[in-house]
């Protein structure tokens, strides 16, 4: 499903459920070894993702290892963003000639437990939310914000490499698929200007709600 908000330039793979066939590198192994079955799962299969997305890429499977932050650590030429929540995981990459940042996230289509989104959220964005609610209440919209937020964050941390807050960055949410968010803290400089935002896409389904940004 997440393939319809993508650029056909990026490659995505996803899984619904753990395939018996996914495993790990030995250097991913150790990441892992003292991990819960649940977080093993989740590990194995994303980058399970990750190595056929590189193979249609042309590119050799090759240890995924996380980095500062958690980020993952891509072959050079390459990136990428992976996800996983509750029944699916997902990895999506390109040729960083052809696309600068990625972020990807995936959560259950369902509402924010109680407190979390005046923690992820500023007043105007549950304003927007609200609205957005009244107009179309199948949607559940603070899981989307949240959603947005984590991709912008996914996006963010190869181009600045440093942390970027969920009051850092303001959402808005389209009902046609589409958001867009405005930093609200300095940005780095990516091809000779300083970045101020992103756009995204997002969409619903299979219990989903997914959004993503793909940078050029």
């Amino acid at each position: 499903m997440i393939e319809r908000i993508l650029p056909v330039d990026v490659v995505a793979v996803e899984a619904f459920a753990d395939p018996p066939d996914a495993v790990l590198l030995p250097e991913e192994e150790a990441v892992v070894a003292k991990a819960v079955d649940k977080r093993r799962r989740e590990f194995t299969t994303v980058r399970h993702c990750a190595r056929q997305a590189l193979a249609r890429l042309g590119r050799e499977p090759v240890a995924i290892l996380p980095g500062e932050r958690g980020a993952p650590g891509w072959p050079d030429g390459i990136v990428g963003s992976m996800t996983h929540c509750a029944g699916y995981r997902a990895a999506v990459l390109a040729e960083d000639k052809v696309v600068t940042s990625l972020g990807i996230d995936a959560e259950p289509h369902v509402t924010l437990p109680d407190g979390v989104l005046d923690a992820v959220s500023l007043p105007d964005e549950r304003e927007h939310l609200a609205a957005l609610a009244a107009a179309e209440p199948g949607v559940h919209w603070d899981k989307l914000l949240f959603a947005a937020k984590e991709s912008v964050y996914k996006t963010w941390f190869p181009l600045a490499r440093k942390w970027l807050g969920f009051s850092d960055a303001r959402i808005r949410l389209a009902r046609d698929g589409t958001f867009t968010a405005e930093l609200l803290v300095p940005g780095p400089q990516v091809n000779g200007a300083e970045l101020r935002g992103f756009d995204g896409r997002w969409t619903t389904g299979d219990g989903l709600v997914v959004a993503a940004i793909a940078m050029v």
